[in-house]
């Protein structure tokens, strides 16, 4: 090949490139949005998708951009990984049109029928109309469908121009020479995938390819890994859009990639295998511009097939290259959380009342993990166990919102006695937790504002503290435990607890007060300290509470008596005793 020919390959290549970037571009404008709204309703099964994939690929002819749009869909939230997963598959399929149009250059007869099918001679026409309908028509459908046709015709030429650049290298041994090599199929593999990681579309690969395959060097056996090596090297596009997505975008693109390249290992396993026992004698003929047609299309069918039982794994797959954070696990136990406070079981107060109980015990738990790791924090300070503190408190926040504003939809039905004394047990309790909540962010930020400042207390009011914390965390502990399993005789343990910590609060406070007026410590850190303390004595009254409703709500006489009151008639000794017990395990040193 000498120069001039060069220059016509390379404005072969840039044609066939331009001409399918205007088809594309026109195709995808023409839908008008139409596109994506099929995406998102036709992917109720497997089947449904993949096919919804290939129709659609085959029609803007770019597995691509159907890939790239699936990532833009999972990550806005549009979409799951699981009914993106069915589409790729689709899309790997739907892209084989392309080099089947291509095919149809190679036809030759001298039937005038036949060789209008050829792209050289139908594409002369389709741009003629292309123009027209861009140079007269007013409106934008007319000069989309003009802008399809045109590129159309300029990929066709492209194509063209390529085969003719390329035929004469036919002769040359040299060029022959090097195109044995690929052979190989670890090489042929890393050519293709390199070559469509280039120019980012695998139909324009494989449509090089064909080009290429009027020389008579390729045969079927050196083309399979190159083809293999296309499919994995469109996978590029999708990784690169993904970048600087959220995560389950970049899951998507994952996919993406596994697929083809576990597709591609077990699709080269088999062919080799095969050919070792049976001899295949395809394998060593000259591959023509249908052959690789077909081989595209053998592949991602083949793909599909196999990958078609195991969507599942491929998820997996994704999430363990990709792993779902405890904000992504948290965000979707939200949603699917609060449909459970819908409108139509107002009607049914008991089945309502059922559902609020069941959020306010995840509540429950929320504000249990905010206040056990915001203490936890002076142990050692962690930004991210403070981020999720607020996170935590937040959540709390919004279960408070959302449930308070049910029950008093709930509190205006009408309801039996029993009934309105549930929904008044459970507004107080939601409303004791949520103060745990805030304490736990006061907690969180009083730790904060220490790691900031770099203050530290003394070794004496640490080792009070961590006496002090543990005592919260038991009563925040039996306290929450007593009101999810409705454990009545653990809830009657809170109250000597309660008194115990009051006395704990009391005693720090007086320790360090002490060691201020000896000036072994600083005012700020006392403040500080102090804060903490009543935030923690804080947390204790709400456990207090949460004990009192439950006795509430098991003994209908239990109403105005406190419950330190109603112990005593149940014990006054056994009430001591308790008290007694957890003074010496909460012993200050």
């Amino acid at each position: 090949m000498d120069f001039f020919g060069l220059l016509s390959l390379v404005g072969g290549l840039a044609l066939f490139l331009y001409g399918m970037h205007v088809m594309g571009g026109g195709l995808e404008r023409l839908s008008g949005g139409r596109l994506e709204r099929l995406l998102e309703r036709l992917t109720s099964s497997t089947w449904k998708a993949v096919l919804l994939g290939a129709g659609v690929t085959a029609v803007i002819q770019s597995s691509s951009a159907t890939t790239v749009m699936l990532v833009g869909f999972v990550n806005s939230g549009i979409m799951k990984l699981s009914q993106a997963i069915g589409i790729i598959m689709g899309a790997n399929i739907g892209t084989t049109i392309t080099s089947w149009l291509l095919s149809l250059s190679g036809i030759e007869s001298s039937s005038f029928f036949l060789r209008l099918l050829k792209p050289t001679s139908f594409s002369p026409v389709l741009a003629i109309i292309g123009v027209i309908l861009i140079m007269s028509g007013k409106e934008d459908r007319k000069k989309e469908i003009g802008s399809i046709l045109i590129g159309f015709a300029v990929l066709m030429f492209g194509m063209d121009a390529m085969s003719g650049a390329v035929k004469p290298l036919a002769d040359v041994p040299e060029f022959t020479g090097i195109l044995t090599k690929f052979q190989n199929p670890i090489l042929g593999v890393l050519v293709g995938a390199l070559l469509t990681a280039v120019i980012q579309s695998s139909s324009a690969s494989v449509g090089i390819l064909q080009a290429l395959s009027v020389t008579g060097a390729f045969t079927y056996g050196s083309v399979i890994p190159i083809i293999l090596g296309q499919n994995i090297g469109t996978c590029v596009t999708a990784l690169m859009s993904a970048m600087g997505a959220g995560r389950g975008a970049k899951r998507t693109a994952f996919v993406h990639l596994y697929f083809n390249i576990i597709g591609s290992v077990l699709f080269l396993a088999l062919y080799y295998v095969l050919n070792a026992m049976i001899q295949f004698d395809f394998a060593h003929e000259t591959v023509g511009i249908a052959g690789i047609a077909l081989i595209h299309s053998i592949f991602n069918i083949f793909a599909t097939l196999i990958w078609l039982p195991g969507v599942k794994t491929l998820e997996r797959l994704a999430y363990l290259t990709v792993p779902e954070t405890q904000e992504e696990k948290d965000a979707i136990a939200d949603k699917e959380a609060f449909p459970l406070l819908d409108e139509r079981f107002l009607s049914t107060p008991g089945f309502a009342i059922e559902k609020c109980v069941s959020l306010t015990y995840k509540m429950a738990d929320i504000t249990e993990e905010a206040m056990e790791t915001a203490m936890h924090l002076f142990e050692g300070y962690d930004e991210k166990r403070a981020k999720r503190v607020e996170y935590l408190e937040d959540m709390a926040d919004k279960y408070e919102d959302k449930l308070t504003a049910y029950l008093v939809q709930l509190n205006s039905r009408d309801l039996s006695y029993m009934e309105s004394q549930s929904v008044s047990t459970l507004l107080h309790s939601i409303s004791d937790l949520e103060r745990i909540s805030d304490h736990a962010l006061n907690v969180m930020e009083l730790a904060a504002r220490m790691h900031k400042k770099e203050l530290q207390f003394s070794n004496k009011a640490v080792k009070e503290l961590q006496v002090y914390g543990r005592a919260v965390e038991d009563i925040l502990n039996r306290a929450i435990r007593a009101y999810k399993e409705n454990d009545r005789q653990l809830a009657m343990t809170v109250e000597p607890l309660e008194e115990v910590v009051d006395h704990l609060n009391k005693s720090v406070k007086k320790r360090y007060a002490k060691r201020l007026q000896k000036g072994k410590c600083e005012v700020e850190l006392g403040l500080l300290l102090s804060e903490l303390a009543t935030n923690y004595e804080r947390v204790s009254d709400h456990c207090s509470n949460l004990a009192v409703y439950l006795l509430q709500t098991e003994d209908s006489s239990f109403e105005a008596h406190s419950y330190q009151e109603n112990l005593e008639l149940e014990g006054k000794r056994q009430f001591e005793r308790m008290v007694e017990e957890y003074r010496r395990q909460y012993q200050l040193p």
